[in-house]
Order: structure tokens, then C-alpha cells, then sequence
């Protein structure tokens, strides 16, 4: 292979990255906010056309998959703050505030395209997040600032239907961002078998 060949195809490789890099970033900004957006608004954002969306995610749901771990990576790196300090019932309020941000900045992780997916799926999405969740969980049970009755697993899982139970009343109009997130805290530190602060 000559130089000028070898310079080409690394050419080629490398405008392929940031073609399919901008079609992510335009993914997660348009299917992120609004996870009914068409992948010719995915394209248009993007600044390509729709067969090189496809080119890089030959489907939809591949792209909302690939969208779905960005956004993931995203609240895994939001989550690695400082969860040490304070009480465990502290840290649990700074987690739920973190994840519910993120919920609200990103509809897609409530739409019924994320959240009807197969239970292997949905451990393996939520595994990421709710791995430090346990570590506080079982911090708060050995401080007795939580019950020792509630098997961790059973509250990860409580947590998890409550904030897409929260999501649900702010997609369907029945309440605010701000009345969702503090019905979540409350509930979230019932069910924990914590004191309110």
C-alpha cells in the first residue's frame, strides 16, 4: 500500500468518525428532548443527509440505544460527586436530585420506546446507575439511617419504578417538574424507612 493510499483510507476513517460523532451529538440533543423526532430531524441537526444517519445506525432503535448509553455515561459521570459525605440520607437526596435533573433534561429515558424494553435489557441500562445506589443503601442500613428490613434489591427496584412513576405524571400533565421531584424525595425517603430532614 502506497503512503498516498494509506493517507486516504485514514482520511476517509477519520471524516467517518465525526460524521457518525455529529449524528450522535445531534441524536442525543433532538431524541434526548423530544423522543419522538423523526431521523430526518436527527439528520438535519446532524448537517447530513438520512442515508448517512443510516450509514452509521442502519435503525432507529439503534440509534436510540447508542443515544440511550450517551445519555447513560452522562449520569454515571453526574453521579460520581461526592456521594461519601454527609449522612446516607444526605448523599440519597444529592443522588435523587442528580438523576431527576437528568430525567427531566433528557425525556427520552421516560419514554415508553426506553422503558418497555425486555427486563435483561433494563437491568443491563440501569446497572451503571443504580451500582453506587446499592453502596449508599447498604452505608444507610449499616448507619441505621435506613431500614434493615428492605432488602437493597427490593429498594433499588422501588426507587427505579417511582422515578419513572414521577416521570409519568409530568408526561402526562398531571403534575410539575418541581411537584414531581418533591413527590419522589418524599416517597423515596418513606420507602426507605428514613426520617424526613
Amino acid at each position: 500500500m502506497s503512503e498516498i493510499t494509506g493517507a486516504r483510507r485514514r482520511r476517509r476513517r477519520s471524516d467517518a468518525e465525526r460524521s457518525a460523532a455529529a449524528v450522535l451529538d445531534a441524536a442525543v440533543r433532538v431524541l434526548g428532548r423530544h423522543p419522538d423526532a423523526t431521523v430526518e430531524e436527527v439528520a438535519a441537526a446532524a448537517g447530513v443527509t438520512r442515508q448517512t444517519v443510516y450509514a452509521h445506525y442502519p435503525s432507529r432503535p439503534l440509534l436510540v440505544a447508542a443515544v440511550v448509553d450517551r445519555i447513560t455515561a452522562e449520569v454515571v459521570a453526574a453521579l460520581d460527586t461526592d456521594m461519601e459525605s454527609g449522612t446516607a440520607l444526605e448523599a440519597l437526596l444529592r443522588w435523587l436530585d442528580v438523576i431527576w435533573r437528568l430525567m427531566d433534561r433528557y425525556p427520552l429515558l421516560l419514554h415508553p420506546s426506553v422503558t418497555a424494553v425486555d427486563p435483561a435489557d433494563s437491568d443491563r441500562l440501569h446497572a451503571p446507575v443504580t451500582e453506587g445506589l446499592e453502596k449508599l443503601i447498604r452505608r444507610g442500613r449499616a448507619d441505621g439511617e435506613f431500614d434493615g428490613v428492605l432488602d437493597p434489591a427490593w429498594l433499588i427496584s422501588a426507587t427505579i419504578a417511582l422515578g419513572h412513576a414521577a416521570g409519568g405524571e409530568v408526561a402526562a400533565g398531571r403534575m410539575t417538574t418541581d411537584q414531581a421531584a418533591t413527590a419522589l424525595r418524599h416517597s423515596i425517603v418513606r420507602v426507605y424507612g428514613a426520617r424526613e430532614p
